[in-house]
């Protein structure tokens, strides 16, 4: 109940706020699980894909136990299926495969940074929209009547509070965030450049022996 009054008391602009908060939060549950580690990079699928270059080939034996629905899964699957078609025409496939992939996992970041950044100005037009109220109080009734002048007074603070609230772990999150997706691309950069040498190794091979 309190936590009502104190929004009530914030004024119109509390609404808006709070929306962004509720998206923020919806935000980072879902990219805080979407971005582990392990259903970007699965253990089993980095495994199989060192053993290959450890080995110098692909075990064709191995290929259907790969888990190709993760996002390095995706990228692996496009470069088998292009296994033989050239180093350059490989790569060039892999590479866009990969520009997708990184947009999916960078989904969302966009909208949870402009969170973070217009909540502590929703929060400044709070405070100015209850300045307002205080000036325009005291011209009427002058500042005698301290119960109207806490009015504007609560909603000039809280909504500053309230944005600030939202908008600080929004932009930790989203710096966090952009952080991760960075970390895992290079790591997913690392393992498909090394699955190209295989595949152009092995392709290279084949011509030699035909």
């Amino acid at each position: 109940m309190v936590g009502f009054d104190l929004i009530k008391a914030g004024g119109w602009l509390m609404a808006p706020i709070l929306a962004c908060s509720l998206v923020a939060m919806v935000i980072i549950i879902e990219r805080l699980l979407a971005l582990q580690r392990v259903r970007v990079l699965p253990e089993r699928l980095l495994r199989i894909l060192r053993g290959w270059v450890e080995r110098g080939a692909v075990n064709r034996q191995e290929i259907a136990a790969l888990p190709l629905d993760s996002p390095l899964g995706r990228i692996v699957a496009v470069g088998l299926n292009h296994h033989g078609s050239g180093r350059e025409i490989l790569r060039e496939r892999i590479e866009d495969t990969g520009r997708h992939v990184v947009h999916e996992l960078e989904r969302f970041l966009s909208p949870l940074g402009t969170i973070a950044a217009i909540s502590p100005l929703l929060g400044l037009l709070g405070t100015v929209a209850g300045m307002i109220k205080i000036f325009q109080i005291v011209s009427v009734q002058g500042n005698s009547n301290f119960s109207l002048l806490s009015v504007g007074i609560a909603e000039a603070l809280l909504t500053t509070a309230a944005g600030l609230t939202v908008a600080i772990p929004s932009l930790l999150f989203y710096r966090y965030f952009h952080a991760r997706v960075d970390a895992l691309v290079v790591q997913m950069e690392q393992e498909t450049l090394q699955l190209i040498d295989v595949l152009d190794a092995e392709t290279g091979l084949a011509g030699q022996l035909s």
